[in-house]
């Protein structure tokens, strides 16, 4: 079960992340991110899933998911690992050879607000800030492109409407360069499974979700001295 909540609450964005047992490469050609991308499409149409963003790399991918119901998005996490780890190793005749992913996915929630373009931003240009494409809408396994309606790129999941208006000039935002302490934000959240968004709503939801302790400095207290 992913450690941002019991169950994650229908209406609520939240970033998923999952990675490569040992940094092993997941993606090896086009086919592989080809059917990747089939799986996401099919098991959204199944759950009912919103995808608003998605950045597949050669070891790990990244979603914005925006579930209807109670429930959906474990529901659709489970579905969708679970079908792309048995046609991967079909594919490879690997079947029972070990892990693909390195655990369950991570992931954490995310204010409707500056904070939601923040980490479309992160997820879009992340083939870019690695170094591989020359901007994000080039990178074919991404969505900067699939905002350009490519028909070229087939058997892409659909990309629903955003909870705010996406700014005209996306693309160009996207592929400049996010501050140290932007990427420093997402990152923590990412590791720390904690709410993003301003300090309100993230008590708020961590109370919600029953995630007070990925709120909480990191470290152990210091011990007072005795007077």
């Amino acid at each position: 079960m992913p450690r941002t909540a019991r169950i994650a609450p229908g209406g609520m964005v939240f970033h998923v992340l999952n990675r490569a047992n040992a940094g092993a490469r997941i993606f090896h050609k086009v086919g592989d991110y080809q059917a990747f991308l089939g799986i996401t499409k099919d098991t959204a149409r199944e759950v009912s899933m919103r995808i608003l963003a998605y950045g597949i790399m050669p070891n790990h991918w990244h979603m914005v998911l925006w579930p209807l119901e109670d429930g959906d998005l474990g529901t659709f996490m489970h579905r969708l690992t679970v079908t792309h780890v048995r046609r991967w190793h079909l594919h490879r005749d690997s079947v029972g050879s070990g892990h693909l992913y390195q655990g369950a996915y991570k992931s954490f929630p995310v204010e409707e607000d500056d904070h939601f373009l923040i980490v479309c931003r992160y997820v879009e240009r992340n083939a870019l800030r690695a170094g591989l494409a020359r901007s994000a809408e080039n990178w074919p396994w991404g969505s900067a492109g699939a905002h350009l309606h490519d028909v070229s790129r087939p058997n892409r999941p659909t990309l629903d409407d955003w909870p705010l208006p996406r700014p005209h000039d996306w693309l160009h935002f996207v592929n400049q360069p996010q501050t140290e302490a932007e990427l420093a934000a997402v990152r923590d959240a990412v590791q720390r499974g904690h709410p993003f968004g301003s300090p309100g709503w993230q008590e708020a939801t961590a109370k919600q979700l029953g995630l007070e302790s990925t709120l909480r400095p990191r470290g152990r207290p210091r011990k007072r001295k005795r007077g």
